[in-house]
């Protein structure tokens, strides 16, 4: 199974996302920004989640509507940087489940390293949605989905802002293609610079939703 790969392509994604990458823009805003992009993301990456008939009666006649299966979606925000993008999940789907995963990349090696985790010891028939503003050298992606896919998912959708064409690459050929894996983003950039930062990118994000921590 391949990795599809959804662009949203939407004026105003275009914009919020201009007004996001300017360096003037502030932390408050930035946030803001942020959450907005994530609904506008979750909207597309939801399309296929799972529901089931609901039997109901509205004020004037029975009828059978749709509602979301049981287990719930899977929410799992990478720490820090992912959980600027909660509360724009959260917002869209408010019955989903939150984890957590503590994963930084070593800015000399640049290997990934796992710091925390909380997640459920079983995640066998569960939709889940990793959120991390920025895929850049897909590292930190792609040991994500290895430790979920341990944990027995077998569904998981990564939704990120910015992503780079180095990172997807490296997530097209390292995911275990027995995962149905779906990447959602605002915009693919042209390249990694020296230091593994997006170009042009928007910087740090995680810095620039929360300021610098020493």
């Amino acid at each position: 199974m391949t990795m599809h790969l959804t662009i949203v392509n939407h004026p105003l994604v275009d914009h919020k996302l201009t007004v996001l990458r300017d360096k003037k823009t502030p932390s408050n805003t930035f946030r803001e920004l942020v959450s907005e992009l994530v609904m506008l993301e979750a909207y597309e990456a939801t399309r296929n989640i799972s529901v089931e008939d609901a039997p109901i009666e509205t004020p004037v006649a029975p009828m059978v509507g749709k509602k979301l299966t049981k287990p719930r979606p899977m929410v799992v925000p990478i720490l820090r940087a992912g959980l600027g993008m909660l509360d724009g999940m959260t917002r869209l789907i408010p019955t989903a489940e939150v984890g957590f995963l503590g994963m930084k990349r070593d800015e000399n090696t640049l290997d990934v390293v796992t710091y925390a985790n909380r997640l459920p010891d079983d995640l066998t028939g569960r939709q889940v949605f990793v959120v991390d503003p920025m895929l850049a050298t897909g590292g930190t992606l792609v040991a994500a989905i290895e430790y979920l896919k341990q944990l027995g998912a077998k569904d998981v959708t990564a939704i990120c802002i910015l992503a780079a064409p180095e990172g997807l690459e490296r997530l097209e050929k390292e995911v275990d293609p027995s995962i149905d894996f779906k990447v959602v983003v605002c915009a693919k950039d042209e390249r990694l610079n020296e230091k593994a930062y997006i170009v042009p990118g928007l910087g740090d994000a995680g810095d620039r939703l929360y300021g610098l921590v020493d």
